[in-house]
C-alpha cells in the first residue's frame, strides 16, 4: 500500500510500543526499559486510582488539558477528520493510522487502557520518563505541570478502559498493513 503525504496538524502518539533508544544504543534502550519496569514493579503496591476516587474538578482539568494539547488529534481515530466531532465516549482509544519516517512506522496508542493500568505516580513517572519515537511529542510531557498530568490520569480513567487495539510498529524495512501518512524526515 502506497502512503498518503498528509500534513499532520498535531501528530502525537505515545506508550509502550512507541519507545526508542535516545541515540540508537542497544544498551540506553535496555536501560530505559529496565527502569520503566522498575518503576511498575516500586509503584505495583500502591494501588490504582479507582473511579470512585476520580475527582470531579481534576476531571474536568483533565478534559480540558487532553482538549488543548491535541491529545486526540491522533490517538482518537477520526478527530482530525471530523473536524473534532467524535462523542467523547470514543476519545483516547488510539488508532491504527501509521505515521511512517526513518524509524519505521508507529501508531497511537490506546491512552484509556494504558492509564487503566497505571496509579497516578506510575503515570507521572512513566510521563516525566517517555521517550518515544516520531511523532509523539514526548519532551512536551515534561513540561506539563504535575497537577495537569494528575488530571489527564483522572479524566481518562473517568472515561474508562477499552479493548481497542493498535497495530504494532513495524520497523523501517517492512511495509504496513495499514493506511498511514508519511511522516517529513528531519532536516539535515
Amino acid at each position: 500500500m502506497s502512503g498518503l503525504l498528509l500534513r499532520a496538524p498535531h501528530p502525537t502518539c505515545c506508550g509502550p510500543r512507541a519507545l526508542r533508544p535516545a541515540h540508537r544504543s542497544g544498551a540506553r534502550f535496555a536501560a530505559a526499559i529496565g527502569s520503566l519496569l522498575a518503576a511498575t514493579v516500586c509503584f505495583s503496591a500502591s494501588a490504582a486510582t479507582e473511579p470512585a476516587d476520580l475527582d470531579p474538578s481534576k476531571i474536568e482539568r483533565g478534559r480540558y488539558v487532553v482538549s488543548i494539547s491535541g491529545c486526540n488529534d491522533c490517538h482518537t481515530s477520526g478527530f482530525v477528520q471530523s473536524e473534532g466531532k467524535v462523542p467523547e465516549s470514543k476519545w483516547l482509544s488510539g488508532d491504527s493510522l501509521g505515521w511512517r519516517g526513518p524509524w519505521g512506522t508507529t501508531y497511537p496508542s490506546n491512552l484509556r487502557r494504558l492509564l487503566a493500568s497505571l496509579s497516578e505516580d506510575q503515570w507521572l513517572h512513566f510521563a516525566r520518563n517517555l521517550q518515544s519515537r516520531p511523532p509523539m511529542p514526548w519532551f512536551n510531557l515534561r513540561f506539563m505541570s504535575d497537577d495537569d498530568l494528575r488530571s489527564i490520569h483522572h479524566f481518562v480513567r473517568h472515561l474508562g478502559p477499552t479493548e481497542d487495539s493498535v497495530p504494532d510498529y513495524v520497523p523501517p524495512e517492512r511495509e504496513p498493513a495499514t493506511p498511514y501518512v508519511i511522516f517529513p524526515s528531519p532536516p539535515q
